[in-house]
């Protein structure tokens, strides 16, 4: 067992974790953030997106010890501090970016990654973005102008699908 301590979401964790602990059973299990889906634990479908000190990583690569000291960053500290939806997360919603919600939490970390990097994405450079993100649901459309929305632009210029 190997001590761990690190920042989630803001707040110092310490725990005792074995060696071959991903993050992604960090945080589900021994922190109970089950936002962080497991989807193929295989790094394909990009479900369990969290960041690491700044950024994207996919949870089921990256084992706990690794992340010893580390910010860490899941879906559920995006929110604003009142609970209500953050912007990315509200645009979301405004603009049907998600159905059973299974990819959501992923989506809406890559975006926040993205919008950070890129605070005016094009519509090509979205996609290109989401390429480690899976959707088996929305055909990326609504994804997409959700995220144009996040980032202030006109999402009128995205044709309908």
């Amino acid at each position: 067992m190997t001590k761990v301590t690190m920042t989630v979401n803001g707040k110092t964790v310490a725990k005792e974790v074995r060696g071959n602990t991903l993050m992604t059973e960090f945080l589900r299990d021994e922190l109970r953030l089950t936002g962080t889906h497991v989807g193929c634990d295989t790094s394909q479908c990009g479900a369990c997106t969290i960041h690491v000190n700044g950024l994207n990583v996919k949870a089921c690569t990256i084992f706990a010890a690794e992340c010893d000291g580390a910010e860490v960053g899941t879906i559920e500290g995006q929110a604003n501090a009142d609970g209500s939806l953050n912007v990315i997360q509200q645009a979301f919603q405004d603009h049907h970016g998600l159905q059973c919600g299974f990819c959501t939490p992923g989506m809406v970390m890559a975006a926040a990654s993205l919008l950070k990097d890129n605070p005016k994405p094009s519509e090509a450079e979205i996609r290109h973005y989401l390429e480690g993100n899976i959707c088996r649901c929305t055909g990326y459309h609504n994804i997409v102008k959700a995220i144009m929305a996040a980032s202030g632009q006109d999402v009128s210029v995205i044709a309908a699908e």
